[in-house]
């Protein structure tokens, strides 16, 4: 076992309701998230636009609507290629002048928190947002409790 698991294994006694967020973090140490070569394309941001809202900004240089699928299921919102694109710049003859922008196959995968919402995406000038929100419940919010 781990150092990570036998921390997480000390706050389970002092904590209420943090299971699955335990449960998810130790299935990241078993499947060898950490220590797995991390993947950097397609560069990303993660910006907080507000109090409550954040954006995911993916530089997609070269692709659009139809080249990318985003999909949100079960905590895990996933970005990724759909179908690679075989057209080329070419000159008057139809030769190859240079292919510096490839489109590869990618897919990029986040955790979000079950409060929060995607809202939606839009990609302009090659760059991917998607905007999430969390939603605090009333029964979450800060509130006085007056004593008797």
């Amino acid at each position: 076992m781990s150092n990570a698991l036998s921390i997480f294994n000390q706050l389970r006694p002092v904590t209420v309701g943090y299971d699955n967020v335990f449960d998810h973090f130790e299935k990241m140490f078993e499947d060898n998230f950490f220590n797995s070569p991390s993947v950097n394309y397609p560069p990303y941001n993660i910006v907080k636009t507000g109090e409550n809202t954040y954006d995911i900004e993916v530089a997609l240089a070269g692709y659009n609507k139809k080249d990318i699928s985003i999909e949100f299921a079960e905590s895990l919102l996933t970005i990724k290629s759909v179908k690679k694109d075989n057209s080329e710049t070419k000159d008057e003859d139809g030769n190859v002048i240079h292919q510096g922008i490839s489109k590869r196959f990618f897919s990029k995968t986040f955790t979000v928190a079950d409060d929060t919402e995607v809202k939606g995406a839009e990609l302009k000038d090659g760059l991917l947002k998607v905007s999430l929100e969390r939603i605090i419940p009333e029964a979450k919010k800060p509130r006085q409790i007056e004593i008797r």
